[in-house]
């Protein structure tokens, strides 16, 4: 996959992004941040914030779709199975010659190692929740959460 990030440099982007906390005004500040840097670029992509299992904020922009929504269950579910973003899942599967699809041994249907989900994780208490972007190609999804949280951490 050409313009991703290399392995560390995903794992350094987790490292450096877990909050001190993460509120339900949290998630609103967060998630409306990702709206306007998404307005800007007229991105067509739906947006998601869980904690635990609770929705906690969603938004879909113009151009978005249904398959956006089931293609943020399925990248959410990564974060929540491994602990870490759906790009560095698919990247570590990459890097290690085969693929998240022919190796996890999980349901294609309900699991996507494909970037653009990533783990809310809070200082003391690890990953509580992701937030998640479907519209753009994989690595533009994961970097626009990455510019969202980098700002939101301020």
């Amino acid at each position: 996959m050409t313009g991703a990030p290399e392995i560390a440099e995903l794992e350094a982007q987790e490292e450096r992004l877990t909050l001190p906390h993460f509120t339900h005004d949290d998630a609103w500040t967060l998630g409306t941040l990702l709206v306007e840097l998404a307005r800007a670029r007229r991105a067509p992509v739906a947006i998601d914030i869980r904690r635990g299992g609770q929705q906690l904020f969603h938004a879909a922009l113009p151009g978005s779709t249904p398959d956006n929504d089931a293609w943020i269950d399925r990248k959410r579910r990564v974060v929540e199975r491994y602990g870490c973003s759906s790009l560095l899942v698919g990247s570590r599967f990459r890097a290690k010659g085969t693929t998240f699809e022919e190796s996890s041994r999980l349901d294609p249907d309900r699991y996507a190692a494909h970037g653009g989900a990533f783990p809310i994780a809070v200082e003391g208490a690890g990953v509580i929740g992701a937030v998640v972007v479907s519209g753009l190609p994989q690595v533009e999804d994961h970097a626009l959460v990455v510019e969202a949280l980098e700002r939101f951490k301020g």
